[in-house]
């Protein structure tokens, strides 16, 4: 392995230095929220100190400026993704806005009665309940992949439900509540031969490994700044030239049109036509600084580090007795979750926090999961590029305080 310098990368962050409870934070939630780093925190104060101005309209120099950087992160972004045109990348609010305009501006002008949408039973609910009201609205079909046990997409079903019906496939790249990573250039591929466009929910995909969707071949790939160390309300959404042109706006309103009379609207070209309004241009700037972290590190060496981290907390949460995990595929991210026999995980939650550590407890936005397995909820310790071996041993060991509490 890379050497990867940990503790260097957490005195980046201001966060990790501060303390819960009279103990030092044990920050495992990553996947709901990532920390973000002192240049981040320090690119977000500059712009509101020094450069800020509203953009895309004026013509002084402020506003020329706060322009040309806003932009300069659209071609963060590209690079980011191995994108050639910056037109196909639009901003957004989040990944859960991002994924309401596809189904808007896609879904309601290519989707109609009769035909089929397909998700995967693993979807966070920002990838289900945007299609269940597009198939409402216009009376199609919504399909279902299974899961397995260990928490795989059971792609022989997949390649099954795919038929001339079927006009999306809208699954996530790694699941937020089972760590499973999918294996979307297969499921791309399966989709394209049959002229399907595939959108991927990247939410918890972009942080934590190098994505290529040249290489993925998606036509959709969405993600959100504040689970890759930079701030909320940002959010990217890339999209084939091919297919963004012919989608209708989401919303309208300032920047996004060529010219209005009350007869007739005129849209812009892409991007600007799916950037209505005063746009998030700090938290742009914020996500842009963001990636160029990250990037400097290498998001390979980053996923490497996290398979290891993983690998050692799955070992070492397996010694606790009366643990049960939920998803143990083989390709997984650095998320596990678990529950204790006997304790609700909310109460270990609770517990924890009384260490220092914090960890998510609930059903993480994917109640179909819990269905699948049968469970109301359950904890989850989602790890990043700034967690420890030493966070590990104090997650395990908070654990066993807890369960002496109900013993």
């Amino acid at each position: 392995m890379v050497e990867f310098d940990v503790e260097r990368i957490r005195r980046d962050f201001p966060v990790l230095a501060t303390s819960v409870n009279n103990k030092p934070l044990v920050y495992l939630d990553s996947g709901a929220s990532a920390q973000m780093p002192q240049s981040v925190i320090d690119r977000i104060n500059h712009y509101h100190q020094y450069e800020h101005a509203n953009i895309h309209r004026g013509v002084y120099q402020l506003s020329e400026q706060a322009t040309a950087a806003y932009e300069a992160v659209r071609t963060t972004v590209a690079r980011f993704l191995n994108v050639a045109d910056t037109s196909e990348i639009i901003f957004t609010k989040g990944t859960t806005h991002a994924i309401n305009l596809v189904a808007h501006a896609y879904g309601r002008k290519f989707v109609h009665a009769g035909d089929e949408i397909i998700v995967s039973h693993m979807e966070h609910h920002s990838n289900i309940v945007p299609w269940q009201q597009l198939c409402d609205e216009v009376g199609a079909t919504l399909k279902v992949i299974p899961i397995s046990d260990i928490g795989e997409l059971d792609l022989e079903v997949y390649e099954r439900l795919l038929s001339d019906k079927t006009k999306l496939v809208a699954v996530t790249h790694v699941s937020n509540v089972l760590g499973t990573v999918n294996p979307i250039k297969d499921m791309v591929a399966l989709a394209h031969a049959r002229e399907i466009p595939v959108l991927v929910d990247g939410a918890q995909g972009a942080p934590h490994m190098k994505v290529d969707v040249q290489d993925l071949g998606c036509d959709f790939y969405i993600f959100s700044g504040h689970k890759m160390c930079g701030p909320t309300g940002i959010g990217i959404l890339y999209g084939k030239r091919h297919w963004l042109e012919r989608m209708n706006p989401y919303e309208g309103g300032g920047d996004m049109i060529l010219s209005v009379t009350f007869e007739k609207t005129t849209y812009a070209d892409i991007p600007a036509k799916f950037e209505a309004g005063t746009p998030p241009i700090v938290s742009a700037l914020g996500l842009g600084e963001a990636i160029d972290y990250l990037e400097a590190i290498g998001l390979d060496s980053i996923e490497r580090y996290e398979k290891v981290l993983t690998k050692y907390a799955t070992e070492a949460l397996s010694d606790i007795k009366d643990i049960t995990f939920y998803g143990t595929a083989p390709n997984k991210a650095a998320v596990i979750s678990f529950n204790i026999k006997g304790v609700h995980a909310h109460d270990i939650g609770t517990l924890l926090n009384d260490d220092g550590v914090a960890v998510r407890t609930g059903h993480h936005c994917a109640q179909p999961v819990m269905q699948r397995y049968k469970v109301p909820a359950t904890t989850r310790a989602s790890f990043y590029l700034y967690n420890t071996i030493d966070d590990v041993d104090k997650l395990v060991a908070s654990i066993r305080n807890a369960q002496k509490i109900f013993s």
